[in-house]
């Protein structure tokens, strides 16, 4: 398979793979990191030289594609996406890849303790984090980390993964490494601090005295469109290389890297790749997960209860393109700090990207994790206009969306799959209540998403009370292009 991948009609690494060093050990090795971070070390070890080389792990789940991967000697395609035509580049930067119950975590744990690694990064979803979305601290009561502070050496997410492997290297008398979050949540080096020191207190407190002084946590803001893989993505990319790639992903063209410069142990020079390495990464992250992220939510849940399956879908209907662009320009730019940015142009290619059809990026995907993603990608903005008092009826209408679709039932009465760590509250809830404004107050009784101040605010009530009425007596179609009736 070695060779076939290196016969593809791809961008090939044309450079010594054998002097490429395991520098970076990366957990979660999913469609985003193969697509972003992975591309950026490649085009480092292309055309600068560099021989930060990366140790993929996988924790919990994905057995399959860490073995897809040691199959092909740790290659594997990216393939980018646009309209017009596709390109595929084969990446080679990855020098090894472990499965934690394949390969067991003692290996992990080895492989994290080499002495050259610099950089510890995860791509692992919000709820990796086993945080509150609402307030960014460890819940020490999550079953996961519950069971792994019954058992630190031994454990099984990857706060407790971190906090151990560091704790063998003190024991060592190993140097730190950098613990670099790539998820999507704001701030998420002070989530990725909270949640590892808080855990390491709760372990052994001199540990977490050490790692406070000698761990950085830099944020980072990553952007880049890869919806998940399907098998016709497989198929689209053996036509274009003439190869099949089990681990093969595809993505848009557009990719954005933002780091802080904090690192305690050495980096890669990201910016000669692209990335943009700055001192405070939180205006450009706000910027994001408001714009973009909060765009794609409110597309995801209105768009799926109309019936399209893919944001490019909701592009075509004019109401729905006409609404993403007014919340993204009218009810989050306000909201923002970040400087130097036209946000019109931001904006603008924020829908170009969506219109892509290519991309075919599913409602259902972006759905998933509503609990984890909406209070930094709407419920925090709306807390701005509160205290600003401004408008934020687009931002009310995507909080009823996400409400109406976990019902767990659709406009044509079928069962929405509906995929949240949060899923037994959610449920909880819906089946507790009658239909209407019973269920609206319901769920904002779900702290743990929208806190305990937010849903007091009459007006909030209010706004999200009578979209969601809308949306139940109307459909998601027809109350869309009521609310962008009204910006016209």
């Amino acid at each position: 398979m070695q060779n076939k991948l290196l016969a593809a009609r791809a961008a090939l690494p044309g450079y010594d793979r054998t002097k490429l060093v395991t520098r970076i050990v990366h957990l979660g090795f999913g469609a985003f990191h193969r697509a972003h971070q992975g591309v950026y070390a490649d085009i480092l070890a292309a055309e600068h030289n560099s021989d930060w080389g990366y140790c993929e792990v996988n924790l919990i789940g994905g057995e399959q594609q860490i073995a897809d991967l040691k199959q092909q000697d740790n290659l594997y395609t990216v393939a980018e996406m646009s309209a017009d035509a596709w390109t595929a580049r084969v990446v080679g930067v990855v020098k090894n890849a472990l499965h934690a119950e394949v390969d067991g975590l003692e290996t992990i744990f080895a492989a994290l303790c080499e002495p050259q690694v610099a950089i510890v990064s995860l791509t692992i979803t919000e709820k990796g984090y086993c945080h509150s979305p609402a307030t960014g601290q460890l819940m020490l009561e999550s079953p996961m980390i519950a069971a792994d502070l019954q058992n630190p050496h031994q454990p099984k997410s990857a706060p407790g993964v971190i906090v151990e492997a560091l704790s063998r290297r003190k024991a060592a008398g190993l140097a730190a490494f950098t613990v670099m979050s790539c998820d999507n949540m704001p701030e998420n080096g002070h989530v990725m601090r909270n949640v590892v020191t808080a855990y390491a207190r709760a372990v052994d407190a001199e540990l977490a005295e050490w790692i406070e002084r000698h761990v950085t946590f830099p944020s980072t803001m990553v952007d880049r469109i890869v919806p998940a893989v399907t098998p016709d993505t497989l198929d689209k990319i053996e036509q274009l290389t003439g190869v099949r790639d089990p681990a093969g992903v595809a993505c848009e063209p557009f990719r954005q890297w933002v780091i802080e410069d904090n690192f305690v142990a050495g980096r890669p020079q990201w910016e000669k790749a692209g990335a943009e390495l700055v001192a405070d990464v939180i205006p450009f992250e706000e910027m994001k997960l408001r714009m973009l992220n909060g765009s794609h939510s409110f597309l995801a849940y209105l768009g799926y209860l109309a019936g399209y399956q893919h944001i490019n879908d909701c592009m075509v209907d004019d109401n729905y393109r006409c609404a993403a662009r007014a919340l993204m320009l009218q009810e989050q730019a306000p909201t923002l700090k970040v400087k130097g940015v036209d946000l019109q142009q931001y904006a603008a290619r924020l829908i170009e990207r969506y219109s892509n059809p290519a991309l075919r990026h599913r409602t259902w995907q972006i759905a998933m994790d509503g609990s984890q993603k909406l209070p930094q990608r709407m419920l925090d903005s709306v807390r701005w206009h509160i205290a600003h008092g401004s408008r934020f009826d687009l931002l009310a209408l995507g909080v009823a969306g996400w409400m109406r679709y976990v019902g767990g039932v659709d406009e044509q009465g079928e069962a929405i799959e509906i995929s949240d760590p949060l899923l037994p509250v959610i449920q909880n809830a819906v089946q507790s209540s009658k239909e209407g404004e019973e269920r609206v107050q319901a769920l904002l009784e779900i702290d743990a998403i929208f806190g305990r101040e937010l849903p007091l605010v009459e007006l909030f009530r209010t706004n999200v009370t009578e979209a969601y009425l809308a949306l139940l007596a109307e459909g998601a179609k027809a109350t869309v292009a009521k609310y962008a009736a009204k910006l016209k």
